[in-house]
């Protein structure tokens, strides 16, 4: 047994990586564990599948960032099973015994039980499924280049988006700059007609996001440039050549890009906790589990809740309450109760397009060019690395005025 406490951190998103920082220079020894050897920036998922950006420009590895952290270790391996009572976490590698729990495994995709979403659709809520997405779209444009059927041709160059949340939206605006910057690449390839559509099944884009005249701005900023929005447009199922409609529509595609949602990781209902809705754990304000209270339960994982409303699963809450596990491992160690978790939200910013962005802070709304530099500086700041901002900044540079994207490469990847 190790003579201090031992805090194992599951999961190295923006949660886990928070709660390290926090308990840094704590007499404690911290073991951040995570299936992969790197911490992946997910707001800027979707720039990778629309080649804005590479992926190892959004990805950071994390013995780097524990670096500075020397009462923090990493382990790369994946936690298959929890036992509380006894306070081990058992991997597919060894056993860790606990003294304090932070589990932070995030989210999954949720797919709603729509048929063939799950085999058709491309989900983008990782980096796998993101460098799948950008194959896929680069893919379609290489088929469609030496198509003679124009029927076969207009699915290759058809492109579905499913769900109108922020996820929806910003890839629906980068997916048509992408084709716009194509037109030198495939000369073959008349690419007006090309086609974006959007597809929401409610009657607002970002719902319950921004106030409704960003809502407004956000739907005509988008048709301007030339995406079909479709609101209250419910996906029935999903084929590998067509998105079909509740209505009895059909839209014939290759590409059906799913944007409806996340869900917390199931694996947790496998452990015995109680869970909410999107298979969230019952946790205490405190952020504690109410059985075990050496056991903390963060960012997507967790049902916590704000005036009786679900905070929403993006990483600036994440970030909170990785701080206040944190904090509140080192007032249990003192012999102090923990505090409660507040939520604060910053603000919301959605990407739309070159020189447009929706954002509310506070009761501040503004949109167009000043919510557009808001959003790049918002998140080259956060964005980990200095070299990965150096070169994001020079790649956003250079597309802005040249109209070029760096990233057009096909890569083989596995399944």
């Amino acid at each position: 047994m190790h003579k201090r406490p031992q805090v194992v951190v599951v999961g190295a998103g923006f949660g886990g990586l928070w709660t390290v920082r926090a308990l840094a220079g704590s007499p404690v020894d911290v073991l951040l564990v995570d299936r992969n050897n790197y911490h992946t920036f997910s707001p800027m998922l979707y720039q990778v599948a629309a080649a804005q950006v590479g992926p190892e420009q959004i990805t950071y590895p994390v013995r780097s960032i524990l670096r500075k952290i020397r009462n923090a270790d990493f382990l790369m391996a994946e936690v298959k099973h929890v036992d509380f009572t006894n306070r081990v976490v058992e991997t597919d590698g060894s056993e860790i015994p606990y003294n304090f729990l932070v589990l932070s495994t995030g989210s999954i995709t949720q797919f709603l039980n729509i048929p063939g979403s799950a085999e058709y659709a491309f989900p983008l809520d990782n980096l796998e499924q993101a460098l799948a997405l950008r194959n896929q779209i680069f893919n379609c444009f290489e088929q469609a280049a030496y198509e003679t059927d124009p029927k076969r041709r207009q699915q290759l160059l058809t492109f579905v988006i499913v769900g109108g949340g922020p996820t929806g939206v910003e890839m629906a605006g980068a997916l048509l700059e992408l084709i716009r910057a194509l037109r030198q690449d495939y000369p073959t390839i008349d690419t007006r007609l090309a086609r974006v559509l959007l597809l929401h099944s409610g009657n607002n884009l970002l719902p319950g996001m921004v106030p409704p005249h960003l809502q407004r701005y956000t739907l005509k900023r988008l048709q301007k440039m030339g995406v079909e929005v479709h609101l209250e447009a419910k996906a029935g199922a999903i084929a590998p050549d067509a998105v079909y409609l509740q209505d009895g529509k059909i839209i014939p595609t290759a590409t059906a890009i799913w944007a409806v949602g996340v869900q917390a990781d199931p694996i947790v209902e496998q452990w015995g906790l109680p869970t909410t809705a999107k298979s969230k754990v019952t946790v205490r304000t405190t952020l504690q589990l109410s059985e075990y209270p050496e056991v903390y339960v963060i960012g997507d994982l967790a049902a916590v809740q704000k005036d009786g409303t679900p905070i929403p699963m993006v990483a600036p809450a994440a970030i909170q309450q990785g701080t206040v596990a944190g904090r509140n491992i080192q007032r249990q160690l003192v012999g102090k109760n923990p505090v409660t978790f507040n939520y604060w939200n910053k603000g919301t910013i959605a990407m739309i397009g070159r020189n447009a962005a929706a954002a509310q802070v506070g009761k501040l709304t503004f949109t167009g060019f000043l919510a557009w530099i808001s959003w790049l500086g918002v998140h080259l700041f956060y964005l980990p690395g200095f070299r990965n901002r150096l070169i994001v900044f020079f790649d956003w540079v250079r597309d802005y005025f040249f109209h070029v994207r760096s990233v057009r490469l096909i890569l083989r990847t596995p399944p």
